[in-house]
């Protein structure tokens, strides 16, 4: 194959243990071959190493996607599936990345090629999966948080308790929101509903005093 018209793969190859003799040289060794076997030019190889599948962010992973963005390649080759993301989401949100990117992805192991048809009918039946998988979490919370509510529980977070006089005699000092916030271990938002509702108090009484 003349070389201008070869197509540009970038390598990608992760373990997330040095141990139990994971090595990422495995990997490699064979999406080489099979590169070569294609008439691919490799461009650029990427190595996570120590690394979970779980974490969307890796610094291998993270380098390719900014490549693949300045379209240094025109397709990715990895191993297995599972190599790039063991979650359903953060794999459709790769591949969806990718598709828009004009960039393809070759699982070597899978015999997926996401340029192909065949491998575009794949992406579809895999995205239509998670977002199955996002409505029926979405389904579970909210019958959860329906049955929590039936039962008389208070949803969201608890109020946090603060001595509103403290919080006013500080503040008449001088003293700012966040170091009053710092002083009395709770959040900025808390002071001003404090203050909020102190000023809100006082308007009450007032008015109550005038009529």
């Amino acid at each position: 194959m003349n070389q201008v018209n070869q197509i540009r793969v970038a390598l990608y190859a992760r373990v997330s243990t040095t141990n139990h003799g994971q090595d990422v040289g495995m990997q490699l060794g064979e999406l080489r071959e099979y590169a070569k076997h294609r008439g691919f030019q490799v461009v650029e190889e990427y190595t996570d190493i120590g690394v979970s599948g779980g974490k969307d962010s890796r610094p291998a992973l993270n380098q390719m996607l900014a490549d693949a963005r300045m379209r240094k390649f025109d397709a990715i080759v990895i191993w297995r599936l599972d190599r790039l993301g063991r979650s359903l989401r953060h794999l459709v949100n790769l591949l969806a990345d990718l598709e828009s990117l004009g960039i393809a992805l070759i699982s070597l192991k899978d015999s997926l090629d996401f340029s192909t048809p065949s491998g575009r009918l794949m992406f579809q039946l895999v995205s239509a999966f998670s977002e199955f998988e996002r409505n029926v979490i979405r389904e579970r919370v909210q019958a959860g948080l329906k049955h929590a509510q039936a039962k008389g529980k208070k949803l969201g977070r608890p109020k946090v308790a603060v001595d509103t006089s403290k919080v006013m005699q500080l503040r008449a000092e001088g003293q700012s929101i966040a170091r009053i916030a710092k002083q009395l271990g709770v959040s900025t938002g808390t002071i001003h509903s404090s203050m909020k509702n102190f000023l809100r108090a006082q308007d009450k009484i007032a008015t109550n005093v005038i009529y």
